[in-house]
């Protein structure tokens, strides 16, 4: 199997960089962004996101750890903060990569239950091969590739993130 990067480390970091101004500009007039990430890589990638984030803007962010099973997301989902935390509050929901939709879609539904001002979306990578209505509002790169590839991505403890495609 031949394994190809996608994304390097320095590409991510501009990606994110650049993800992270678009939600700015989006969430400009507001004072406090909820970043909500799935974990494991999600919220790793969220956490970078609110990193430049912090960086570039006077948004207060707080981040939270979404968990759920990525193979029976009917299961009971919880997150690291409360439901009285994110209440009427701006929610971003990041993942590292979109494929079928059913991860985020379930993720978005967690989040309905409670009356937010908005919930929006976003991933490193978009394979555009969704079986849910759902979409990234943000994404770093849109990828075509046929339902045999796969796309890994590596997060490191020292915050590198790489892609790769195999």
């Amino acid at each position: 199997m031949i394994v190809q990067i996608i994304i390097t480390p320095e590409q991510s970091n501009r990606k994110l960089e650049r993800m992270a101004y678009q939600i700015y500009e989006a969430f400009c007039n507001e004072e406090e962004l909820i970043i909500a990430g799935i974990a494991d890589n999600g919220f790793l990638v969220a956490k970078q996101i609110g990193k430049n984030l912090e960086e570039i803007s006077s948004l207060k962010i707080s981040y939270c750890e979404i968990k759920l099973n990525k193979l029976n997301p009917l299961q009971e989902i919880t997150t690291s903060l409360s439901t009285e935390t994110y209440a009427s509050k701006n929610i971003i929901i990041v993942d590292d990569v979109l494929n079928s939709g059913s991860t985020l879609i379930y993720a978005v539904k967690h989040f309905l239950n409670v009356p937010t001002k908005t919930i929006k979306t976003a991933v490193l990578v978009d394979r555009s091969h969704k079986k849910y209505p759902v979409k990234a509002d943000f994404k770093g790169l849109s990828l075509s590739t046929s339902i045999q590839e796969h796309v890994s991505v590596v997060c490191t403890e020292d915050n590198t993130i790489t892609c790769f495609l195999s």
